[in-house]
């Protein structure tokens, strides 16, 4: 094992490289197949959620780093943020920029939510966090916002947009990844949606986030044994498998599809 700070990580078996995203481990928790799919960079196509969420992201990052945003250049706010590094997104999706008005108006009721949310003690927005815990592996993450709770800690918020679903395992990761790149376990680690009011907290141990380890260095070793071997994963069906970008090729998503719809 190697240990980072708190953290001891496992040995794994030497293979192809291996970069794990908290998104792509969450993926892998709910199927393997989805998860290797996006590490061979097949991703499904942008959609208006995912567009108005990550506008809505940026724009509470904006806050957070610069102040409050006047209503009246708010709409310009949102503008300079798409063209700063989302216009590929908006291509895809297929809006025109006379389109955008509906668009920036659902940003805008999420960051009127966004302003009731406390956020009195914030050290930094969108903190990424890097770890290379073995050769030809790299655990990455990008934290939505860092706070300094004084003596209860450090706590890492992750906001959402919609509903919270299980943020169990990717709160477990950030946790992971702060202890071993910041040699410290974090106070707290937090879920909070803008778009429906609700909430979640954990506080984060020791033996929690080594758990967290082993099961992420457990997901390393199955994909380089996997890769090494027929290149076939599990795949299990559930909800995801509706927006999944491998639906055509797989009987198990189209049937579970089906039951959904």
């Amino acid at each position: 094992m190697t240990k980072f700070g708190p953290v001891e990580f496992p040995e794994v078996p030497a293979g192809d490289d291996v970069v794990l995203s908290a998104t792509t481990f969450v993926s892998y928790e709910r199927c393997p197949e989805q998860a290797a799919g996006r590490l061979r960079g097949v991703y499904g196509p942008e959609s208006r959620v995912s567009f108005v969420g990550g506008l809505a992201h940026r724009v509470f990052a904006r806050h957070l780093a610069s102040g409050p945003i006047d209503p009246e250049g708010f709409t310009a706010a949102c503008r300079e943020e798409i063209g700063s590094g989302m216009n590929a997104k908006l291509g895809s999706l297929g809006l025109k920029p006379s389109q955008l008005g509906s668009v920036i108006e659902e940003v805008g009721q999420l960051y009127e939510r966004f302003k009731q949310v406390g956020t009195e003690g914030c050290v930094g927005s969108e903190v990424s966090l890097e770890v290379e815990p073995a050769p030809g592996v790299l655990l990455r993450g990008s934290i939505d916002a860092v706070f300094d709770d004084g003596a209860a800690g450090t706590r890492l918020v992750d906001w959402k947009t919609g509903g919270l679903g299980d943020p169990g395992p990717q709160l477990a990761f950030y946790a992971m990844l702060w202890a071993m790149e910041k040699g410290e376990v974090p106070g707290r680690v937090e879920a909070v949606s803008v778009g429906s009011g609700e909430r979640t907290e954990e506080v984060p141990s020791t033996a929690g986030v080594q758990a967290t380890a082993q099961r992420v260095a457990a997901v390393v070793s199955e994909l380089r044994t996997t890769w090494a071997g027929d290149g076939r994963f599990a795949r299990i069906a559930g909800p995801w498998c509706r927006w999944c970008p491998l639906l055509d090729e797989c009987p198990e998503g189209q049937a579970a599809k089906t039951i959904l719809e």
